[in-house]
């Protein structure tokens, strides 16, 4: 606030000259400049410094569109036209089909959003970096080096998001005095950057045991290994060459506690319950409350991957009613038949083992506990006058019955065979598509609604990329025992879904349907997609392969390209 006054100070008194000879020596203060050595008073000055890229970085998991682009450019989620809501121009349509062009601001959006948490990063790194004496601030050399490091990280994370979504990205190293950004990087130069300063930033980050509970929220020596062995696993999408030996021994080391410490939830939902923040298994969450924020329930993520009324299901009304903008794509036709292609029907990849307990309807069970993780059929609660109703939608009075298909059933009852056989993006009702629940909405009474941490690492991501790394040295059964120790707490004792020990039920199709059914939903499916070489030249539901591979890449948006003539835009656009 001081800062704020300073500058409108100076405003006032430049506005001043036109009506007096006053404010003559305006040499005497610099306004317009604010640097660390007159910011950064306080621990506490400090402290929120740097936290501020960590507030925007929350956000960033479904701002600028970043969620929406990973997952409905896949064989996951979509948005289809229901009966006028959400056709918006087709751009839902386009990002399904991979058509999108420059003029789509979700293809600005994305740029931004994630640069903003890069400059942010930046600009407080520049300012912890310039503090000579780390004991005016009541700190150790050693705590303010942590912070810094953890801000390395938390910028690694961001660039490492855009060289996914973007591949020729601008390397921000510097922002104070800076008036433009620089010029684009080859992929090889930004791999190598983003490597060196996880393995910089590691030996001076805390572990979890360090933080004695306190870690929520915190990047940790497990959690930028963890960011190593992203960039490892995708290297070869990134450069050409693949780093599949690299990420193993990073996997190794983390799971054999190199880090820190951590063990997998004996639950399926135990990662996205409200115990998460101090659970073994997160490894870097956003911590969320009902009363701060919550991203991850926003609507620009899971609260809108709801039907209309879903919320008097679920007995929580604090958000008011949601609004059907994502659904799982179906894995039927109209008449129920399931469809031929190998990739998508994320439902049906759940009921190929059908006593998997993440299969159930989602219900909420009381003492913040639920079951299940789908909303299908009809969805049955108490109303406020405690008579007996069913969820309904906002394009007329009947009670919506949630399928595996997409159409218009309109007031259809279930089994009913309609004339109508049109499936696509653009032609749907709100009684088309399933509708997943990862994180739990307990009821308005409950004290842990909405208070589960965003999960955006887990120990299962590190089994999970060792398994892929031992299947693609060929050693399938090392890959179904890991695969197997995170699957086990999906179904009952002694299930004959598990694999067999000698992984002689993996295949690619396998692998690929594994990935999509443990991280459903987690904002990472287009990433997947492309490392197993099908998102370009696979079959799903309304999509069919591409005419070539550029799309793997987003083009920049003209409205980025348009602030800077150095940037150039990606092969293909």
């Amino acid at each position: 606030m001081k800062s704020f006054k300073k500058i409108a100070g100076g405003a006032f008194c430049g506005m001043a000259m036109l009506l007096a000879a006053g404010c003559t020596n305006l040499d005497e203060v610099l306004y317009d400049r604010i640097t660390s050595g007159n910011f950064l008073q306080t621990r506490q000055d400090v402290i929120r410094d740097f936290l501020r890229a960590f507030e925007h970085s929350y956000w960033s998991i479904q701002g600028g569109a970043t969620f929406m682009l990973q997952e409905n450019s896949t064989d996951e989620l979509m948005t289809p036209n229901r009966q006028g809501d959400w056709f918006d121009g087709g751009q839902y349509q386009r990002v399904h089909y991979h058509t999108w062009t420059p003029n789509d601001n979700y293809t600005s959006d994305a740029w931004n959003a994630l640069y903003q948490g890069v400059n942010l990063a930046t600009n407080s790194l520049e300012d912890l970096e310039a503090i000579q004496n780390p004991d005016k601030f009541e700190m150790t050399r050693a705590e303010l080096d942590g912070m810094i490091a953890e801000l390395r990280v938390l910028r690694a994370w961001l660039n490492l998001r855009l060289f996914d979504f973007y591949r020729n990205i601008v390397l921000v190293k510097k922002v104070k005095g800076q008036s433009q950004g620089g010029p684009q990087s080859p992929p090889q130069e930004t791999f190598a950057y983003i490597e060196q300063e996880l393995k910089e930033a590691l030996p001076k980050l805390p572990t979890r045991e360090s933080l004695a509970g306190q870690s929520s929220g915190r990047w940790t020596q497990a959690g930028a290994a963890s960011l190593l062995v992203r960039l490892y696993l995708n290297a070869k999408v990134y450069t050409g060459t693949d780093r599949f030996a690299d990420c193993a021994t990073v996997c190794q080391d983390i799971l054999a506690g190199k880090y820190g410490k951590y063990a997998l939830e004996t639950r399926w939902d135990a990662p996205f319950d409200y115990t998460n923040p101090n659970g073994n298994e997160t490894i870097f969450g956003f911590p969320g409350s009902f009363a701060l924020t919550h991203w991850q329930y926003d609507s620009g993520m899971y609260f809108w991957m709801l039907p209309y009324q879903a919320t008097f299901y679920f007995g929580f009304t604090d958000f008011g009613t949601a609004n059907p903008k994502y659904a799982l794509q179906p894995g039927r036709d109209i008449d129920g038949k399931e469809y031929t292609f190998s990739l998508g029907k994320p439902y049906l990849k759940f009921a190929k083992y059908p006593d998997d307990l993440r299969f159930k309807n989602y219900k909420n069970l009381g003492d913040s506990k639920r079951e299940g993780m789908f909303l299908s059929g009809y969805l049955l609660y108490t109303n406020a006058k405690g008579q007996p109703d069913t969820v309904r939608g906002n394009k007329g009075p009947y009670p919506l019955y949630f399928r595996d298909q997409v159409g218009m059933f309109l007031n259809a009852k279930p089994g009913t065979v309609i004339a109508d056989k049109e499936s696509n993006m653009n032609h749907a009702d709100h009684n088309s598509g399933i509708f997943p629940v990862k994180y739990p909405y307990y009821p308005s009474t409950d004290a842990n609604k909405i208070t589960s941490a965003y999960a955006e690492i887990r120990l299962a991501e590190i089994y999970y990329s060792l398994a892929e790394c031992k299947y693609r040295a060929g050693d399938k059964a090392a890959a179904a025992t890991l695969l197997n120790t995170v699957r086990a707490r999906n179904y009952p004792v002694g299930s004959p879904s598990l694999y067999k020990a000698d992984g002689s039920q993996l295949n690619d199709q396998e692998m690929i349907d594994e990935w999509g059914r443990e991280f459903l939903v987690e904002g990472r499916r287009r990433t997947d997609l492309i490392r197993w070489g099908v998102f370009n030249s696979g079959t799903w539901w309304d999509k069919q392969p591409d005419a070539d591979d550029h799309t793997a890449i987003f083009c920049i948006g003209q409205n980025v390209l348009n602030v800077s003539t150095q940037l150039k835009q990606n092969p293909g656009y």
